[in-house]
């Protein structure tokens, strides 16, 4: 096979650089297997490692610092087919620590090397996570304050079955690459080499010492035997064809014409608390609005923590698509909670006199110019977690955003059997009280 090395972009690293000793090795590895270059993808990151993609005559990928590894599993989970091949510096491998775990835990079929010279060469050579506590490098006394990792080590205890090290200068150095390409699963390999144009500078480090230091390290076999299991993207397939094909999304017919045709967007917010259902109610003014053949949208407030529950949820029904929904003057407000109220204080002091306002009888709002309808949803005995929901029957009977007959078709396509009848009675009772 002829090289994938590409001859308009040679490589342009430093003199005497261990990484130029990887680019033949990983060439001479392609060759060997008899690939092609659209067979394989080159993804890396930032740093002198980050310029291998540009050197070979394949598909490639360059991303942030770090994040490599999740662009990589990206590309072979949709693309099982291609050999992706990462490259990372022992920086990229710091900075990127979560993400190079994650991998180790999935075991999905990619390769890593990691290009390690022991300092961030591109940068300004400071320590990276390999650095030893005993050299000099251009981040002052930082490196002694902490203990450098065994990338391998490390990995392995992650879940990688495939764990190796190896210097830059070993000639058999494209064996070991096949090996790891070769391995049904994640396989990475420690790549350990030497940066002449800062490491050097003011430490000694030679091929001699890398391969006595290697012979010294620990040994890894234990964890091809601990880690062995199913690729992960062969397993998710296998796993994902054993389930049942998701349903498809409903269908809904347009049967009403909407009460405000020709006004243009219809925006609402719905201000309330933990167990007031206000993301169902916001479901249903949407699915009332699709009923009408409207466009909609829902935006919810984040919870701080998880049973505090949502307090915000903003509506946009509109005739035209939706391209930003931000919402600043409504034209309606359903105030249910003082909770929701306080995170949208603000909103009420510009409100056009317009703007409808519904609100519970307790519920303290900010002074505004719109026009208030209060109601004691308590008195008139409907339980909280359903006020919102009487808040759109309140809406629907004044034939404002939706119709009663677009609210009662969403409920229907929302809920089914006793909880279409019980949420279908509520909206009887409100027009019965009112």
């Amino acid at each position: 096979m002829p090289s994938l090395l590409n001859t308009k972009r040679p490589p342009v690293f430093c003199p005497g650089c261990s990484h130029t000793q990887v680019v033949n090795a990983l060439d001479m590895t392609f060759q060997n297997m008899g690939l092609f270059g659209e067979q394989i993808v080159i993804v890396s990151d930032i740093g002198c490692s980050g310029l291998f993609d540009t050197f070979f005559n394949t598909h490639a990928f360059h991303g942030l610092h770090g994040r490599a590894l999740t662009y990589a599993s990206g590309i072979k989970m949709a693309r099982p087919d291609l050999h992706v091949v990462v490259t990372m510096g022992d920086g990229g491998l710091g900075i990127g620590g979560a993400h190079l775990l994650s991998t180790c835990r999935r075991n999905l079929d990619l390769t890593l090397l990691v290009l390690n010279n022991f300092n961030y060469g591109m940068t300004g050579g400071q320590c990276s996570a390999t650095t030893p506590e005993d050299v000099q490098v251009g981040s002052g006394f930082l490196n002694r304050l902490e203990k450098p990792i065994d990338a391998c080590q490390v990995m392995g205890t992650a879940g990688a079955a495939y764990v190796a090290r190896a210097s830059a200068y070993s000639k058999t150095l494209p064996d070991q690459i096949e090996a790891a390409v070769r391995f049904d699963g994640f396989a990475a390999i420690d790549i350990q080499g030497v940066c002449p144009g800062r490491y050097l500078k003011q430490n000694k480090l030679t091929p001699k010492m890398i391969n006595t230091s290697l012979e010294e390290m620990p040994l890894l076999a234990s964890y091809s035997t601990l880690n062995t299991r199913k690729e992960y993207g062969r397993h998710y397939r296998e796993a994902a064809s054993q389930l049942k094909p998701a349903a498809s999304p409903v269908h809904i017919e347009t049967q009403f014409e909407p009460p405000y045709a020709g006004a243009g967007r219809q925006e609402v917010v719905i201000l309330g608390s933990a167990g007031q259902r206000i993301i169902t109610a916001g479901e249903i003014l949407c699915l009332a609005g699709i009923t009408a053949g409207q466009h909609a949208s829902q935006k919810n407030d984040y919870p701080i923590t998880v049973l505090r529950g949502h307090s915000v949820s903003e509506l946009i029904i509109s005739e035209e698509k939706i391209g930003y929904t931000g919402i600043e003057t409504p034209c309606v407000i359903i105030a249910l909670a003082q909770e929701g109220v306080n995170c949208r204080r603000a909103m009420f002091g510009h409100l056009p006199p317009e703007t409808l306002i519904i609100k519970n009888k307790d519920v303290e709002i900010p002074s505004s110019a719109g026009k208030i309808i209060e109601t004691d949803f308590k008195a008139k005995k409907i339980k909280s977690h359903d006020w919102a929901l009487a808040a759109l029957a309140l809406l629907a009977l004044r034939n404002t955003v939706i119709s009663t007959d677009m609210l009662k078709a969403a409920l229907k396509i929302r809920f089914k059997g006793k909880v279409v009848e019980n949420a279908l009675a509520l909206v009887q009772h409100v027009e019965a009280e009112l």
